[in-house]
């Protein structure tokens, strides 16, 4: 038998398969395919996920395994920071050490256990990074050869500035009042900049950000992939950098930045040192149900009620008291 995990950073839910305990890991192409099946609500579990984070052997030295992210569309994210929150807490446990790196896409991270958020909702520190800003790192068109950081782009939204920063995902992230965060132009443009556009060919992800005081923001991201979700940790990643480099007078560096989002909230810590940018994110890393499911119906591509073995855990309970004891910061409802 193989295991499966549902798990969550802010709301922000994945399954999680350690290939590392299969007889034989699955192909890209399965992959693929076993996301889009089983994070979908209607074909998978669970009411379904926002991706599958698979650990795997690394190879790299002083690092004690790698993450890779499906999305539920069968797409790979190059980061997931929720989700490097929750593969660390399964590393930690599995290998019972709090400190390490864990291999992505385009860096090796450092990772680190926290102090629990509150009883039963432990926490994870993840570095975020690298920080880039050129159009060829997203790659971004029609919208000049220079770095895009709090200029007004009238084709995406008349009134607002743009902050375009990849960490190393692309993210699109504008300052915003009440009104327009609770309005319709953060779906229509990420719809639009995720689907053929003259200006992201490979699709980006988009946030727009409530600024509540110093040091504290209210996050919410269309992300590329996956639509709305109740948290993105790139997202509000390199949206609390955006807020340091554009709100000086409100966002600093090298101090803790309160995020919330509509699954609850995270910390942040942005940093610069000899032109080098990296984040910090800490949250929650929940584990909410144990699947146990046969490997044949992994390779299958067939994981549903009736093939797999369920067991929920206590700590959604512990997480949902957490978020019920945050300050009331927003209207929008969390995607259950």
């Amino acid at each position: 038998m193989a295991q499966l995990r549902k798990v969550h950073g802010s709301e922000n839910r994945f399954f999680l398969l350690d290939q590392t305990t299969l007889d034989q890991p699955l192909n890209d192409g399965e992959l693929s395919a076993l996301a889009q099946q089983v994070t979908n609500p209607k074909t998978g579990i669970l009411d379904g996920a926002d991706g599958v984070l698979v650990v795997n052997s690394s190879s790299h030295d002083n690092v004690l395994a790698q993450m890779r992210v499906i999305n539920a569309d069968g797409s790979e994210a190059s980061m997931c920071g929720n989700g490097l929150r929750t593969v660390s807490r399964y590393l930690a446990e599995k290998n019972h050490t709090n400190q390490f790196k864990v291999e992505t896409m385009t860096a090796d991270l450092q990772v680190s256990r926290q102090n629990d958020l509150a009883p039963e909702v432990p926490a994870f520190s993840v570095e975020i990074s690298p920080v880039r800003f050129k159009p060829a790192d997203f790659p971004f068109t029609n919208l000049g050869n220079d770095a895009l950081i709090d200029q007004p782009v009238p084709a995406f939204v008349p009134g607002l500035n743009f902050t375009a920063i990849a960490v190393p995902n692309p993210h699109l992230i504008s300052f915003v009042d009440e009104e327009t965060m609770n309005g319709e132009a953060l779906g229509e443009l990420g719809s639009r900049l995720n689907g053929v556009n003259d200006y992201f060919p490979d699709g980006v992800n988009v946030s727009f950000a409530q600024i509540l005081g110093k040091n504290q923001l209210f996050v919410r991201t269309y992300e590329r992939g996956v639509g709305f979700t109740n948290a993105c940790g790139t997202g509000m990643s390199a949206t609390s950098l955006a807020f340091a480099m554009t709100h000086p007078n409100l966002g600093q560096f090298d101090r803790t930045i309160t995020v919330y989002n509509p699954g609850g909230m995270v910390k942040t810590q942005v940093h610069q040192s000899d032109n080098r940018y990296w984040i910090d994110l800490i949250g929650n890393a929940t584990q909410t149900h144990l699947i146990d499911v046969d490997e044949a119906e992994l390779h299958g591509v067939n994981v549903t009620s009736e093939t797999a073995s369920i067991q929920q855990t206590e700590e959604e309970a512990a997480y949902l008291k957490f978020v019920d004891q945050l300050p009331k910061v927003s209207t929008i409802a969390v995607k259950k």
